[in-house]
């Protein structure tokens, strides 16, 4: 007689903790994306120019650069969820203090730096405590698809949030589109205040910050696949942010038309991170890293597209590929980082991944515009597809980027991301 296999179960669904974070996320993604845009409207209905618009975000991007390192050290010592919480109202104040300036007319660029530094320490100290918190929400047969649709909740969020965004400033004063922003912050930190830490061990007593700094610091240096990745995204976003920060407009200025098909460009990278994400929802590589290594190197495609110039179709489609070659790559990253690295130690590390992936940014922006004066934005442009794909190749030599494997599923799993099952994944996960 044959013995009809029973179909395998479908793994349990993230617990409370991932619904409440992920609740928030999007709240938080639909304000800071219109306000993004807002604060530069600002800045220029205020009498600034492009260079003033780059002094506002360069004013939320170096605080964010200076400390990461300390709010992953202090995420993994206070309870991860206050960390947040604090954050969150740190961002809700300055973004109501910057309406307020907009709406009563004539704020001050000063002024709008300040602010907008105080949003960007604010993140600095969010985004390892949310990192940690969001890996200790979920087991580990779960993680793969609930960091998958995280994701997709979150670009979908970063879409609809840019599309609201535009559409308010269009209609209103951008001031209440930055009050928005501080609402959205408001509501998603009281959404956090909610989360349940009493799965995760309570901190041992000894050691200070700058031991804590270094402890994160040796689990970092210590995984050669960890390290090696971040150095090569310390390259791959500076230049993919040179490409498509800088030059993007230009050439869509200059050779494409206008505006209209740079945003129908930016329009299809967000459908390819959709579509990435919802594919990873049901793929699970088992080699986590290959795969998502793999998948860096269609980023180097939109910088090649605009050197050419592509026509706006052409680079409609490289972009949509991009988009889902870098949610293949972050669901994958995000799973590997869950599975090998000690629950305790999650947020000062993520602070390492965050600080390496952001560090080169600014320098690249900056230097965008004198490369292209020496060598011409189309040489800039091929420049930087080729160390996308130079940087990328590099780590491919790497072993465990090569090895890592995903750790087999038990059954069974709790709701919720132990201490036990954190120690276990830290110990199962294998290499070969």
């Amino acid at each position: 007689m044959t013995v009809t296999p029973a179909p395998a179960s479908r793994p349990p669904r993230p617990g409370r903790n991932y619904r409440l974070l992920t609740a928030a996320a999007i709240i938080t993604g639909l304000g800071t994306h219109g306000a993004l845009i807002a604060a530069a409207f600002a800045v220029l209905e205020a009498g600034g120019d492009g260079g003033d618009v780059g002094l506002v975000a360069a004013a939320r991007t170096a605080p964010l650069v200076l400390f990461l390192l300390i709010g992953g050290a202090i995420a993994d010592r206070l309870p991860r969820h206050r960390v947040m919480v604090a954050a969150n109202a740190l961002n809700c104040l300055s973004q109501a203090a910057f309406a307020w300036l907009v709406l009563a007319g004539d704020p001050r660029l000063w002024q709008m730096m300040l602010l907008t530094a105080s949003c960007g320490t604010g993140q600095a100290f969010f985004n390892p405590a949310a990192e940690g918190m969001l890996m200790s929400s979920v087991s580990r047969e779960q993680a793969s698809r609930a960091f998958a649709l995280f994701r997709m909740s979150m670009q979908g969020a970063a879409i609809g949030g840019a599309a609201l965004g535009g559409a308010m400033i269009a209609a209103m004063d951008p001031g209440w589109v930055l009050a928005v922003d501080a609402a959205a912050f408001a509501v998603a930190g009281a959404l956090r205040g909610f989360l349940d830490v009493g799965h995760i061990p309570p901190r041992a007593p000894g050691g200070g910050l700058l031991a804590d700094l270094r402890d994160g610091w040796q689990e970092f240096i210590g995984r050669p696949w960890l390290w090696s990745i971040v150095a090569q995204f310390s390259v791959v976003v500076a230049a993919v942010g040179a490409a498509e920060s800088v030059y993007g407009p230009l050439v869509a200025r200059d050779e494409l038309g206008g505006a209209r098909p740079w945003g129908f460009a930016l329009a299809a990278f967000g459908a390819g991170t959709l579509g990435g994400a919802f594919l990873m929802m049901r793929w699970r590589p088992r080699r986590l890293l290959l795969a998502g290594t793999l998948c860096v190197f269609p980023l180097a495609l939109p910088a090649a597209g605009l050197a050419v110039p592509l026509s706006v179709g052409g680079l409609c489609a490289v972009m949509l590929v991009s988009g889902v070659a870098i949610e293949v790559f972050g669901v994958s990253w995000m799973t590997a980082m869950h599975q090998e690295i000690p629950e305790e130690k999650l947020s000062r590390v993520s602070a390492y991944d965050w600080f390496g992936s952001v560090a080169m940014m600014p320098v690249a922006t900056a230097l965008a515009g004198p490369v292209e004066s020496l060598v011409g934005r189309s040489a800039a442009l091929w420049g930087c597809a080729a160390l996308i794909v130079l940087v990328t190749g590099a780590v491919l030599f790497v072993p465990d980027v090569r090895r890592l494997t995903r750790a087999p599923v038990t059954t069974g799993a709790a709701e919720d991301r132990g201490p036990a099952s954190a120690d276990a994944e830290g110990a199962v996960g294998r290499l070969g």
